[in-house]
């Protein structure tokens, strides 16, 4: 049985000031520095659960810190402007869907536990990136979310596809 709370929870929950911090900064060195620390944390707690094991708490705080960083992120960057609300939509749209999954999980009782995937490990790498360019105003960023959205498409169906085979394999 995992234990409550393991060293890897610190890491995690520290993703969560981060995320409340991220929108009142304006700095693009402080930003960056925000960016640098969230995927680092994210990075690190993965690789203290796998080592020393995880925790029930990690299991449900990771995606809820890494979710809540993205979307306080994504909704800085549809303060500036520098993309429609579609595509940040297209940006966020496996969270979403993570999201909208884990409330009809709680509601309908149908626990189904799914490693993390490459896909999903591909689409944060791509939001980071993405806000990488955001904070750089570089060009790109356009681009970027576009190519983000479409590796989250392929996450999203990936997920599912794992999703439906767990639960025929279930009792």
């Amino acid at each position: 049985m995992k234990p409550w709370v393991a060293s890897a929870d610190v890491l995690t929950a520290l993703r969560v000031p981060l995320a409340v911090l991220f929108p009142f900064v304006r700095h693009p060195g402080w930003q960056l520095a925000i960016v640098a620390a969230a995927a680092a944390t994210d990075f690190l707690d993965g690789l203290l659960a796998r080592r020393y094991g995880g925790s029930r708490l990690g299991a449900v705080l990771d995606p809820v810190a890494d979710k809540l960083f993205m979307v306080a992120a994504f909704l800085t960057v549809a303060r500036r402007g520098l993309l429609e609300w579609w595509e940040i939509a297209g940006v966020l749209s496996r969270d979403i869907v993570a999201a909208v999954g884990a409330v009809a999980v709680w509601l309908f009782r149908r626990p189904v536990a799914l490693p993390a995937r490459a896909g999903g490990k591909a689409v944060t790498v791509c939001q980071l990136i993405t806000l990488v360019a955001f904070i750089a105003e570089s060009p790109l960023v356009r681009p970027l979310a576009w190519a983000t959205a479409a590796i989250a498409v392929y996450a999203i169906w990936d997920y599912g596809r794992a999703a439906a085979r767990a639960g025929t394999n279930s009792p």
